[in-house]
C-alpha cells in the first residue's frame, strides 16, 4: 500500500461519518425544499444567492498567517439564504458552493466530498437552531442572525480543523485555538454583513442589490490581490515538497527569534539531514529520490513549521518548545521517517540536530551553527537520531571537523564551535575565546608575522582554553578562591588541550596552547619556559588572554578599563610578559581605538 493511501486510509475514521450524515441531510434538503410551494421571489432570490456565494467562493479574502487561501464571503450568502429561505434552502446552496468550484479546480473527490458535506452539515445545523425564533422584527431577525452566524462559524471550524488535525497528527485543540484566532475577525464582519443583506431583503428584495454589488465589487478587488499573495508564496516555497525555501525559513526564523528575545519565551530549532541520501539517487535515479524527499517533507508537517534548506536538509521551527519538548518532537520525526516503507528502496532514516534561543545562542547565526553542530554529532553518533546541542559533549565532533577541515572558513567555523563550548562553561561573560583570537590576530599582524602564521594564531587563540571541556564545570565557575589542589587541576587545561589539538595536524597551534601560561621570567606553568624559549605565538595569547579577563566582567570581579588594563600589562612587562608584545599591544591599542570593530580580514591582511 502506497504512503499516500494509507495517509488517506487514516482519515477515514473522521472522513466517513461526516460524509455519510452530509449526504443524508443533503437528500433531506432536496426533498423538503421541492416538496413545498415556493413563489417567484424565492426562487429567483435562491438563484441570485447561489451565483453570488460562486463568484465569492472563485475569489476568496487574504488573512495573514492563514494555512489555506483565505475566507470566502460566500459565507455572508449562504448564511443569507438559511435565515431568508430556511435550513432546507441554506444547505442547497452552502453544499452547491464548494462542490462546484472545488470540481472545476480539479481537487481531490475525497476532498471535494467532505468539504460540500461538512458545509452541509453546518447549514443544516444554523437552520435548526434558529427554526424556534419566528418573526421578522428587528430583535427577532438579529437574534436569527447572530444565533445562525455564531452556529455555523463553530460546527465549521470544528468540522474543518478535525480532518487537519487527523491528517497533521497535531493537537485538535490547538487548530482550533490557532484558526478562531486568525478568522474571527472576518467572520464578525461578514455577520454584519449577513444581517444587513437580510434587513434589505426583508424590506424590498430589490433593495438587496444595494449590498450585493459592494460585495462582489470586494471580491473582484480581491482576484488581483490573491494572485499577487499566491506569487509571493511560491517564491517562498519549494516546487517539490511544498514547504518553506531556504528564503523563507531564514525570514521566519529572523522573525520568530526576534519574538522569542522579546517575549522571554523558547524557541527550538530542529535541522533534519536525510542519512546516505547520496546512495538513494546513486543507485535508484533522481525520481526515486524525489519520491523520499516527499515523504519525508510531509512526515515534517506533522511536527511544527517545516522549510526545505536544499538538497536532503530540512528545517523545522518549535516556537515555545524546552529542551525536552523538542527533542520528543525531533524524536517522533526521526521514528516516523525510519517506518516509512519505500519498497526496493530499502530503509529510509534522518538524523536531526536541535538547538535552543535564548538558551544556547541569541543571535541567529549562532543558532544556525550550534544546531548544524548537533546534527553534526547525531551523524557521529550513529545516524537516525536526534540531538540536543551539549557545550559539554561537543568537542568529540567538533575536533573531527577541525581535523577534517580542508580550507581555512570551515577550520574557523569549527574553531568557533569548540569556542563557544568552551565559553559557555567559563567564568568570563560573552566570547571570551572569540575575544582573545581578535585581539591576538591584532597583535601578530602589527608585529609583522605572516598571512599564514596569523592564521595559525586565530585557530590557537579560539583554541587556547580548550582543555577546561575536560574540567569539572563545578571548579571552573567556583565563586570564592581555588585551593591549592584545585589550583593544580585548573592548571592542567593548557596541556590537556595541546594533547586534544596536537593530533590534528595544525602545525604549532597545539605548542602555542600548551605554553600561553609561560611566565617572561620563567616561573609559569606548565614547564617553566623562559623569554624566548617561549614560542612567540605562545606569548601573544598570553597578553591577548590577560587584557581580556582584566577587561571582561568576570565571576572575581568587574571589568576595568582599557588604559588600566594597559597599565598593569606595562607594569609587568619583563617579568610576567613579553615586552616587545605589550609595546605592540599599547601601539595597537592607540593607533586603532576610533576602528576597534574592523573586520578580521583588514587585520589578517596587514
Amino acid at each position: 500500500m502506497s504512503d499516500s493511501a494509507a495517509a488517506s486510509r487514516s482519515l477515514y475514521p473522521v472522513v466517513a461519518p461526516v460524509c455519510v450524515a452530509g449526504l443524508a441531510t443533503v437528500v433531506v434538503a432536496t426533498i423538503s425544499f421541492a416538496s413545498e410551494a415556493h413563489g417567484a421571489t424565492v426562487v429567483a432570490g435562491l438563484a441570485a444567492f447561489l451565483v453570488a456565494s460562486l463568484l465569492a467562493d472563485r475569489f476568496p479574502v487574504p488573512v495573514d498567517d492563514l494555512d489555506a487561501n483565505g475566507v470566502s464571503l460566500a459565507f455572508v450568502f449562504g448564511l443569507s439564504a438559511i435565515v431568508l429561505f430556511g435550513w432546507a434552502a441554506g444547505v442547497l446552496v452552502v453544499a452547491a458552493t464548494p462542490a462546484v468550484m472545488q470540481l472545476l479546480d480539479r481537487r481531490p473527490p475525497v476532498r471535494i466530498a467532505y468539504n460540500s458535506f461538512a458545509f452541509a452539515l453546518t447549514a443544516a445545523s444554523a437552520g435548526l437552531v434558529i427554526a424556534p425564533i419566528a418573526g421578522d422584527s428587528p430583535a427577532r431577525t438579529a437574534a436569527r442572525v447572530l444565533v445562525a452566524t455564531c452556529v455555523c462559524y463553530l460546527v465549521n471550524v470544528l468540522l474543518i480543523t478535525a480532518v487537519v488535525a487527523r491528517g497533521t497528527r497535531r493537537s485538535w485543540a490547538g487548530l482550533i485555538a490557532s484558526s478562531v484566532r486568525k478568522t474571527i475577525l472576518p467572520f464578525t464582519l461578514m455577520g454584519s454583513a449577513v444581517l444587513t443583506l437580510v434587513v434589505l431583503w426583508q424590506r424590498a428584495p430589490l433593495l438587496s442589490l444595494a449590498l450585493v454589488g459592494p460585495l462582489l465589487a470586494i471580491q473582484l478587488y480581491q482576484r488581483a490581490l490573491l494572485r499577487a499573495l499566491r506569487a509571493v508564496r511560491l517564491a517562498l516555497t519549494d516546487p517539490l515538497t511544498g514547504l518553506g525555501n531556504h528564503r523563507h525559513f531564514h525570514e521566519r526564523l529572523a522573525r520568530e527569534l526576534e519574538h522569542a528575545l522579546r517575549c522571554g519565551r523558547p524557541l527550538a530549532l530542529c535541522l533534519v539531514d536525510i542519512d546516505d541520501f547520496k546512495r538513494v539517487n546513486d543507485h535508484f535515479g533522481h525520481p526515486a529520490g524525489d519520491r523520499v524527499l516527499s515523504q519525508v517533507a510531509t512526515r515534517l508537517r506533522q511536527s511544527g513549521e517545516a522549510f526545505r534548506l536544499g538538497g536532503d536538509e530540512f528545517a523545522v521551527l518549535l516556537p515555545g518548545s524546552e529542551a525536552g519538548q523538542a527533542l520528543t518532537a525531533a524524536s517522533s520525526i526521526v521514528e516516523r521517517i525510519s517506518r516509512l516503507d519505500f519498497g526496493q528502496l530499502g530503509p529510509v532514516t534522518v538524523s536531526a540536530g536541535i538547538a535552543l534561543a535564548p538558551q544556547h545562542a541569541r543571535q541567529r547565526d549562532e543558532l544556525l551553527h550550534l544546531v548544524d553542530t548537533a546534527l553534526y554529532r547525531a551523524k557521529e553518533e550513529g545516524k537516525n537520531r536526534a540531538e540536543v546541542y551539549r557545550p559539554d559533549v561537543v568537542e568529540l565532533a567538533e575536533l573531527k571537523r577541525l581535523a577534517s577541515a580542508q580550507d581555512r572558513a570551515a577550520r574557523l567555523r569549527a574553531a568557533a564551535s569548540l569556542a563557544n563550548a568552551v565559553d559557555a562553561r567559563d567564568v568570563y561573560s560573552g566570547n571570551h575565546s572569540q575575544r582573545v583570537a581578535e585581539l591576538a590576530v591584532r597583535l601578530a599582524a602589527r608585529i609583522g608575522l605572516s598571512r599564514e602564521e596569523i592564521e595559525l594564531t586565530q585557530l590557537a587563540g579560539s583554541l587556547h582554553d580548550l582543555g577546561k571541556l575536560a574540567l569539572p564545570e563545578n571548579l571552573l565557575r567556583k565563586p570564592t578562591p581555588l585551593t591549592e589542589p584545585e589550583w593544580s587541576v585548573l592548571k592542567e587545561h593548557a596541556s590537556l588541550g595541546s594533547r586534544m589539538l596536537e593530533s590534528l595536524g595544525i602545525g604549532s597551534v597545539a605548542e602555542w596552547v600548551l605554553h600561553h601560561h609561560e611566565r617572561w621570567d620563567g616561573t609559569g606553568y606548565p614547564d617553566g619556559l623562559a623569554g624566548t624559549e617561549i614560542p612567540l605565538g605562545a606569548r601573544i595569547l598570553f597578553v591577548a588572554d590577560a587584557f581580556d579577563a582584566m577587561t571582561s566582567e568576570g565571576l572575581y570581579g568587574k571589568a576595568c578599563s582599557p588604559d588600566d588594563a594597559l597599565s598593569e600589562l606595562v607594569l609587568c612587562a619583563g617579568t610576567q610578559f613579553d615586552p616587545s608584545v605589550v609595546e605592540a599591544l599599547a601601539a595597537e591599542l592607540d593607533q586603532v581605538a576610533p576602528a576597534a570593530e574592523a573586520p578580521l580580514q583588514q587585520a589578517i591582511a596587514v
